[in-house]
C-alpha cells in the first residue's frame, strides 16, 4: 500500500485515483498524523501531495521530517517536493514567474522515475514558488524553460515540481507506475473484488448485531451501499426512500417500482414533499438550500428511526469527491469548494452514528463494485443526481411552479439524450432554470419568459469535467422541443464551461 500525505491540493483525489488504477491500495493521511502511525501501516512508499501554501510561510502544512528517515521511498509532488527540499536544508523562494499550465519537460536522467519516459515530454505545472538551492546529495533529473529544478533525486527520495497525476502530463502514468512498481516494489493486489470482501468484513465487525437505516435514492451510490451493507448484516438493514418533492418528472413512482423489483431489501417509502418545500420558501442562497435539505433529510430519518427499535446507524453513499469538495480530507488543509447534503449538511449532534462504506471510492469504482455485487445495469449506469435534487438546479427560490417547469424541461432533455445514444457517454446531462427572463416572439406576440440552461459534461471521476461537444442538430432539437412544449420558456442556452474553473452543478 501507499500512503499519501494531504498537503491541501485539489489534485489529491487524482493521486489516489492514479494509484488505485494500478491496483495498489492507498490511504490519504493528514500532515498532522503521528509518524509512528505512518510507520505502523508499513507502506511500500509515501507520496507527498501538492498544496496551495508556500513552505516558507507561517502555518504552512508540514509533517514530521523524520518521515524521510523511515527507509521508505518518498515522492514529493509540487508543494510536497518543496517541503522535502526545505526540510532537508534546501532553499525555496517565490518564483519570478508563476508557472501554470503546459510546460515542456526535458529529462536529464532517464532512469528510475523517468525510465521509459521520452527525453522531451509535456507536463502540467501549477506553482508560484521555485527551489533555489538543493540539499546535499540531491541531483536535478529534469527541467523546464522556466524551472531549472523541475525534478530531483537523492537515493530513495524523489521530487517533481509538475503534476504527474493529471491527464495533462502526457507520460504521468508511466512516471507514477515507475515509482509504484520499480522503486517501491508494489504488487497489483487491490481490486473491487478485494474491496467488497474487506468492506463486508469491516461492516460486520463494526455494526455487529446493531441496526442500520439507509437513505435510498435509486442512484448507483446508495444502491451499492445498500447491497454492500445487506450482504454484511442482512435483515438488520432498513432502507428509506424519501420523496422530497425535488425529484424529476415521475421519478418517485418509477424508482419505487424499480427498487422493489430489483433490490430484495426491506425498503420504506416516505412522502415528505410538503415539509421540504415549505422550508425552502423564500430561500435563494445555494448553501442555505443545501443545509436546509440536509437538516430535514436527517430529521426525517431520525423520525423514522424512532419507529424502528434500536437503530444505531445511518448509512450514506458518500463518495470521495464529496469529502474532498466539502471538508478538509482526513483533517488535511484541502480547500473547501462547496458542502454536500450528505457531508457538510449534517448536524454536529446527530443522534445516529454514520457508516459510509464508499467514502474512499470514486464514481467509476462504485460502478465496478456494483457489477461485482450483481447490481442491475439500470442502477449502475444511472447518471449522478444530487441529493438536494432540482432545488440546486433552480437558481433562486424553489417554488411549485418553477419545479413543474424544470421537470418538463429536464424530461425532454433526457429523452433526447437517450434516444440519440448519448446517455452512457455523458457523465451528467441536466437542465438549469435561471432566475432571469428574456424577451421573445411567439405567435407574433411579445413574450417575457424563463431561460433554460442545458449542461452536459464528460468526466471520469467528477473532480474534473469537460463540456460535451454534442451535435448541433441534437442541441437544436432539444431547444426546439423545450420552447415549443414547455409553457413559460422562450430561450435555451448551452453551458460550455469546464471544471475547473466551473463546477458541474450550478449551485
Amino acid at each position: 500500500m501507499i500512503v499519501i500525505i494531504d498537503f491541501g491540493s485539489q489534485y489529491n483525489q487524482l493521486i489516489a485515483r492514479s494509484v488505485r488504477e494500478c491496483h495498489v491500495y492507498c490511504q490519504i493521511l493528514s500532515p498532522d498524523t503521528d509518524i509512528d502511525y505512518v510507520r505502523s501501516l508499513k507502506p511500500e512508499g509515501i507520496i507527498l501531495s501538492g498544496g496551495p501554501a508556500s513552505i516558507y510561510e507561517k502555518q504552512s502544512p508540514v509533517i514530521d521530517k523524520t518521515i524521510f528517515d523511515l527507509g521508505i521511498p518518498v515522492l514529493g509532488i509540487c508543494y510536497g517536493m518543496q517541503f522535502m527540499v526545505y526540510s532537508l536544508g534546501g532553499t525555496v523562494k517565490k518564483a519570478k514567474k508563476r508557472e501554470y499550465g503546459f510546460a515542456e519537460l526535458k529529462i536529464k536522467i532517464q532512469t528510475d522515475l523517468f525510465n521509459n519516459v521520452d527525453k522531451i515530454t509535456k507536463c502540467w505545472m501549477s506553482h508560484g514558488d521555485s527551489i533555489l538551492n538543493l540539499p546535499a546529495g540531491f541531483k536535478i533529473t529534469a527541467s523546464t524553460e522556466n524551472t531549472e529544478i523541475a525534478a530531483i533525486v537523492n537515493n530513495n527520495l524523489y521530487g517533481v515540481q509538475f503534476h504527474p497525476e493529471v491527464q495533462h502530463t502526457q507520460q504521468g502514468k508511466i512516471i507514477l507506475q515507475n515509482f509504484l512498481f520499480d522503486i517501491c516494489g508494489c504488487r497489483r493486489l487491490w481490486t473491487m473484488k478485494s474491496f467488497a470482501r474487506d468492506s463486508i468484513l469491516q461492516i460486520k465487525e463494526t455494526i455487529k448485531s446493531e441496526k442500520v437505516i439507509l437513505g435510498l435514492s435509486g442512484g448507483v451510490d446508495s444502491c451499492v451501499t445498500a447491497l454492500l451493507i445487506h450482504k454484511a448484516i442482512g435483515k438488520n438493514l432498513t432502507c428509506i426512500f424519501v420523496d422530497n418533492g425535488l425529484l424529476r418528472k415521475n421519478e418517485a413512482d418509477k424508482l419505487k417500482k424499480n427498487l422493489k423489483q430489483h433490490l430484495k431489501i426491506n425498503i420504506r417509502f416516505i412522502n415528505a414533499k410538503t415539509r421540504f418545500l415549505k422550508a425552502l420558501a423564500d430561500i435563494t442562497d445555494p448553501e442555505k438550500k443545501r443545509k436546509i435539505i440536509g437538516r430535514i433529510f436527517v430529521d426525517v430519518f431520525e423520525s423514522e428511526a424512532r419507529k424502528i427499535k434500536d437503530v444505531d446507524y445511518l448509512a450514506q453513499g458518500t463518495l470521495y469527491p464529496d469529502v474532498i469538495e466539502s471538508i478538509s480530507a482526513f483533517g488535511g488543509p484541502s480547500s473547501i469548494i462547496k458542502s454536500h447534503h450528505n457531508v457538510g449538511g449534517l448536524p454536529k449532534k446527530m443522534k445516529l452514528k454514520l457508516v459510509e462504506p464508499l467514502k474512499y471510492l470514486f464514481k467509476d469504482e462504485v460502478r465496478l463494485l456494483g457489477k461485482e455485487l450483481g447490481l442491475h445495469e439500470e442502477f449502475i449506469w444511472r447518471q449522478p443526481f444530487p441529493g438536494p435534487g432540482l432545488a440546486i438546479r433552480i437558481i433562486g427560490e424553489v417554488t411549485g411552479r418553477r419545479l413543474l417547469i424544470l421537470r418538463e424541461i429536464d424530461a425532454i432533455l433526457l429523452e433526447e439524450i437517450k434516444n440519440n445514444g448519448y446517455y452512457k457517454k455523458l457523465w451528467q446531462s441536466f437542465a438549469v432554470l435561471l432566475p432571469v427572463k428574456s424577451v421573445g416572439i411567439m405567435g407574433d406576440k411579445r413574450t417575457y419568459e424563463n431561460i433554460a440552461a442545458i449542461r452536459a459534461v464528460t468526466s471520469k471521476d467528477a473532480m474534473t469535467a469537460d463540456w460535451a461537444r454534442l451535435p448541433h442538430k441534437l442541441l437544436g432539437d432539444i431547444s426546439n422541443r423545450i420552447i415549443n412544449e414547455v409553457k413559460g420558456v422562450n430561450r435555451v442556452v448551452y453551458d460550455i464551461s469546464s471544471k475547473p474553473p466551473s463546477t458541474i452543478e450550478w449551485e
